[in-house]
């Protein structure tokens, strides 16, 4: 689910940019000033980050500073009660951080190497909505702005993620849920049937020995309107192996219009001629192929409708045995959801619990996604009446460990933000820089830019003079060409799928 209710963002996070002036004078941000162009150089400059700026404190009941320059005076005195212990190397700690041991004591008070962790992933599920073409008036709305996956994460300003994109990912829009694709207004298209909703990615041989293994990453984006695709929720529940997933209890259920989504595709469409589930199990399957000989992880994260493919593909890594090497030793995989909603009933959540599925769920208390479908039979009712309940095709259940945030707790946002605002999956991730644990007061640990939280929403406090929605596409994407006019340049032919897709798929039993 998007963050805006118009536009996604530009490809282009500063993190370092100075927003005032430290004598408490206004200064406008840099945003949409005069400049020079900004090369791919200086967005990688921008987009890299200090651990070392001051940390921003406020207990949630203080009145809020007039300038951000308050906040950072206030770190500098507050410094040595707020200092956190030094976390061992992740190479030593990376397996419970994905979730070995369901994240026990890693929660509350907050582990700090897990919430770099989880604010790093969360950032890969927002390079979705920022590589995004959201606008109609493109002939290629609706796809990825970047063709080129080797450039993704230099264009998005994560040239340090250490990560290499494998494939992208696509999906059909012939089902029920119509207000997760967008489509162009140009007669001629890029496809009348496709909309790009992720990518695969794998850890490099530099960011492999940071992690402690090699890390396969899928990144899922969620719908890019409002909420409206909560209306679009066929909202009853069908047998997962109806749709080919080989699970052998036809008790276990999930939402409908999430395995639609996932399994659907349209054979005349050169890019969902397979379908999602399609994709990621073919490229998973390649991968670990690729690494025989070295320790692997599977780490799946989303945003809101794109939480539920990662939890439903999380699933069915888990139920194929794709995960599970010629020695039968399992790669641990995991699922890191923000602001996701329910996606199965009880017998669903069961069944990933059974498979060592691991899913840490972040929410917003005040969020309504996470609170649908199954607004009245869910995991908060008594467990008998869930019992009883248990055969209704509207009875659902969350699944994994929940990390609660508010963001009533932040001094930079307002307490009475939209129901949009309160979905954003920026805010989601400032909420968790600033978390420490239950009763804890508000400290952004990392220094990162509040600023991020208005790239696509009217989230912040007014007083800190940073525009709503400000984040777009320098000029609509338009260029001058040589003759003075301007124009939309075409881009270079689209990935579609690689020539192995049909020997990798009978070969994992999926061959038509």
């Amino acid at each position: 689910m998007a963050i805006s209710s118009s536009n996604t963002a530009l490809p282009f996070k500063p993190h370092q940019q100075q927003l005032f002036r430290s004598n408490n004078q206004f200064s406008a941000p840099l945003i949409g000033q005069k400049t020079k162009p900004i090369t791919s150089l200086d967005r990688q400059k921008l987009a890299t980050r200090s651990h070392t700026i001051p940390r921003v404190l406020s207990k949630p009941t203080d009145s809020v500073p007039f300038s951000l320059a308050d906040f950072q005076t206030e770190a500098k005195d507050n410094e040595q009660k707020t200092h956190e212990p030094k976390s061992p190397p992740l190479t030593d700690t990376w397996r419970e951080i994905h979730g070995e041991s369901d994240w026990v004591g890693l929660l509350d008070p907050m582990d700090a190497l897990l919430r770099s962790e989880l604010l790093r992933y969360g950032e890969m599920a927002q390079a979705c909505y920022d590589a995004f073409d959201f606008d109609p008036f493109s002939k290629y709305c609706g796809s990825c702005k970047y063709t080129r996956r080797q450039d993704f994460f230099t264009r998005l300003g994560m040239a340090d993620s250490g990560y290499d994109v494998s494939r992208y990912l696509y999906a059909t829009s012939n089902i029920n849920l119509p207000n997760f694709f967008k489509k162009s207004r140009w007669p001629k298209v890029w496809s009348t049937n496709a909309n790009w909703i992720g990518y695969v990615a794998v850890s490099n041989d530099e960011r492999s020995k940071v992690l402690g293994r090699r890390d396969i990453v899928i990144a899922w984006r969620g719908t890019v309107t409002r909420l409206e695709w909560i209306a679009d929720l066929m909202d009853y529940l069908r047998p997962i192996s109806s749709d080919k997933i080989p699970c052998p209890d036809p008790t276990v259920k999930v939402e409908s219009g999430f395995l639609d989504l996932y399994t659907d595709k349209k054979e005349n469409c050169n890019f969902c001629k397979y379908s999602a589930r399609e994709q990621i199990l073919t490229e998973v399957s390649r991968l670990i192929e690729m690494y025989p000989n070295e320790e692997l992880s599977i780490t799946i994260t989303g945003h809101s409708l794109g939480s539920a493919l990662a939890l439903l593909s999380g699933y069915d890594i888990v139920e194929t045995g794709i995960n599970v090497l010629g020695d039968s030793r399992a790669i641990p995989v995991c699922v890191f959801s923000f602001s996701g909603p329910r996606v199965g009933n009880v017998r669903f959540k069961e069944r990933v619990e059974r498979l060592g599925l691991k899913v840490l769920r972040v929410v917003n208390v005040h969020d309504i996604v996470p609170r649908s479908p199954g607004f009245i039979f869910n995991e908060s009712m008594p467990q008998m009446l869930m019992k009883a309940a248990e055969g209704l095709p509207w009875s659902y259940s969350h699944v994994g460990v929940e990390l609660a945030l508010d963001h009533k707790n932040s001094p930079f946002l307002k307490s009475d933000g939209d129901l949009v605002c309160a979905h954003n999956l920026e805010a989601h991730l400032h909420l968790l820089d600033g978390y420490h644990g239950k009763g804890h007061r508000f400290v952004l640990a990392s220094g990162r830019d509040p600023a991020l939280v208005n790239k696509g929403c009217d989230f912040l406090k007014d007083h800190y003079m940073v525009p709503p929605h400000w984040r777009q596409d320098e000029n609509k994407g338009m260029v001058r060409s040589a003759d003075g006019r301007w124009t939309q340049p075409d881009r270079p032919k689209l990935d579609e799928h690689p020539n192995c897709m049909l020997r990798r798929l009978r070969q994992l039993g999926l061959g038509q």
